[in-house]
């Protein structure tokens, strides 16, 4: 039975997704054994980002300053907007490297049986921005689940009135699929062949 210090560690190991009793055990274990080359960075590098880390006030992204990398790059077309469920699935979108206009990040999605609504999204955000930006085409990036086209077919509304070409990623995203666990390739094809809800 590990010590109270390293039964904390696997504790807290175990609640990241993905990882269980077991591989929290391996990963702490892994950590004690390499506590040079992995542990100490590791937590210097969790301290960093415990201190630093923050919400981007534009789009919601994770990075280091109020104003994340994306948002403030002058290369980036402000006039093309992708809407995502999280920042797992813009981390995706730009591991892919085909889209260059601006995101925006919802924070979910309609779900009645989680009791998730309008109100709880970041739509206000997202009404705002392309009103002020100027945005000629929303690109709703979401995943290709029940509630995440809910909130495709709910945004569409929503912005129908606008006179805005509302468009959704096409092939190769597979039904019930979610961005974050798409190979490049497949969210490449899926951008390019996105087609219009409105």
């Amino acid at each position: 039975m590990p010590d109270a210090p390293l039964d904390d560690l696997i504790g807290l190991l175990a609640r990241l997704p993905g990882l269980g009793p077991r591989s929290a055990r391996r990963a702490a274990l892994a950590l004690v054994r390499k506590r040079r080359v992995l542990l100490e960075p590791l937590a210097a590098a969790m301290a960093d980002v415990a201190e630093h880390a923050r919400e981007c006030l534009i789009c919601g992204n994770i990075g280091t300053s109020e104003r994340c990398d994306i948002c403030t790059d002058p290369k980036r077309d402000p006039t093309t907007l992708c809407v995502v469920e999280s920042v797992a699935d813009l981390w995706a979108m730009e591991r892919a490297q085909v889209f260059r206009g601006r995101y925006h990040v919802m924070g979910g999605t309609l779900s009645a049986l989680d009791g998730i609504g309008p109100e709880d999204l970041n739509l206000p955000r997202m009404a705002q921005r392309i009103a002020d930006d100027s945005v000629t085409e929303v690109i709703l990036a979401l995943g290709a689940t029940v509630d995440g086209q809910t909130t495709a077919h709910y945004i569409a509304d929503m912005l129908e009135d606008r006179g805005i070409p509302v468009t959704s990623l096409a092939q190769g995203v597979p039904v019930g699929g979610e961005l974050d666990y798409l190979d490049d390739g497949t969210i490449t094809a899926a951008l390019s062949a996105r087609r219009q809800m409105r």
